[in-house]
């Protein structure tokens, strides 16, 4: 039997969403045609792609292996349908690009809108991911670039510096902090630190600048998300050190920050492409829209700063 594209689409639906229900309601087939279509695609490779029991799929080693690749391959498909259904248009395309979660939650979605406001023909898939994992999506081929920083360098990624998000503390209003109109970073060791997990690029950043004074414990929490260790913020656990693009997001008008100094901490931003592959004219047009919205803020997308408490 030879492999047909709903096949391919089947399985890229099972590895993303992780349980056939879901997949097949996203493909719009029921869950009986959706699990034959799996096993017609697997008899026809001859090899295992998901190992599943009644609540959950697992993707095998081959599975793994061959998940990235078609979803590239489908979402390019995607794009060329796009564009041959738009000749008549003056843009059209598929852009896929993965940004820092403090990015995503700030800067992104107002470049995105005011972007598909001047080309309705591009569609833009947003992803979140830490660091690490940016740069991860952008060799395998799963986004076009990628929007945020770099921790290493990496011998088929190429980065094109941006701007520096400035870090900042963050702390519970009626800090004795808060008096202050920065505050350096040993001072910051004698309140219990809530920092991000080391696979994000701000703990690089903080880890770097801790050990610069000589501070080595482990911090009191560690938190995944910004949203988590923001929360623990306002519990009252402790004090967390986060860029300053941060302080766009409504979950922070509550809670007290000052810039930190001695050391400065600074993370470099920019794009993360693929050494030698070339990009699309429609993730070209965003990447200029991205570049162009930085300027504009004069570097600094934490430009329109909320007031400050007590200054």
């Amino acid at each position: 039997m030879d492999v047909e594209f709903r096949h391919l689409a089947a399985f890229v639906a099972a590895a993303r969403h992780g349980n056939f229900t879901r997949a097949a309601k996203a493909l719009h087939v029921s869950q009986p045609a959706f699990t034959v279509q799996i096993r017609q695609l697997e008899s026809a490779l001859g090899v295992r792609l998901l190992d599943r029991n009644t609540r959950s799929v697992q993707l095998t080693q081959i599975g793994r292996d061959l998940a990235p690749v078609l979803e590239r391959l489908l979402r390019e498909f995607d794009s060329l349908l796009l564009n041959t259904k738009a000749l008549s248009t003056r843009a059209s395309g598929y852009v896929a690009v993965a940004a820092l979660p403090s990015l995503s939650a700030t800067l992104m979605p107002r470049i995105i809108a005011a972007f598909r406001a001047r080309n309705p023909g591009i569609a833009i898939h947003l992803r979140d991911a830490v660091g690490a994992r940016i740069a991860a999506m952008v060799k395998a081929g799963e986004v076009d670039f990628g929007f945020g920083g770099l921790n290493a360098g990496e011998p088929d990624i190429e980065f094109s510096h941006l701007f520096k998000d400035r870090m900042s503390a963050i702390f519970q209003a009626g800090s004795p902090l808060e008096r202050k109109t920065s505050v350096a970073l040993s001072e910051l060791v004698a309140y219990p630190l809530i920092l991000m997990d080391r696979e994000a690029s701000v703990r690089a950043v903080v880890d770097r600048g801790l050990a610069s004074i000589g501070h080595f414990a482990a911090p009191a929490y560690e938190a995944a998300y910004i949203s988590t260790a923001l929360g623990m913020v306002k519990a009252g656990l402790g004090i967390t050190i986060l860029p300053a693009s941060v302080l766009q997001m409504e979950n922070t008008q509550e809670l007290g920050w000052r810039p930190i100094h001695k050391p400065d901490l600074d993370r470099d931003v920019g794009f993360i492409l693929k050494r030698g592959r070339s990009l699309s004219p429609a993730a070209e047009a965003f990447l200029g829209a991205i570049r162009e919205e930085v300027k504009a803020r004069d570097g600094k997308p934490e430009k329109n700063k909320r007031r400050r408490r007590n200054n």
